[in-house]
């Protein structure tokens, strides 16, 4: 399973996430999006905005820290 998660490094949502992960056993990769022209203009292409956090999990692009569609997407319950 790849689980990427685009930041930046005032992110509130973006620590909730990554220490939901981190409960959950779920390894993943962090991006940061400040300074990153190429990880914006990915974000932006995929969900037309540049915000923090958006999860890419299993080429799925999550928008915020939604559990539920980061649940469905990783097949927890």
């Amino acid at each position: 399973m790849i689980v990427k998660i685009y930041t930046t490094p005032i992110c509130a949502y973006c620590k909730m996430a990554k220490e939901y992960f981190t409960s959950k056993n779920v390894k993943y990769e962090e991006i940061g999006l400040v300074g990153n022209p190429a990880a914006q203009q990915l974000v932006m292409s995929k969900t037309g905005m540049v915000v923090a956090p958006i999860l890419e999990i299993n080429g799925k692009f999550i928008v915020g820290f939604d559990r539920i569609k980061i649940n469905e997407a990783l097949g927890l319950k």
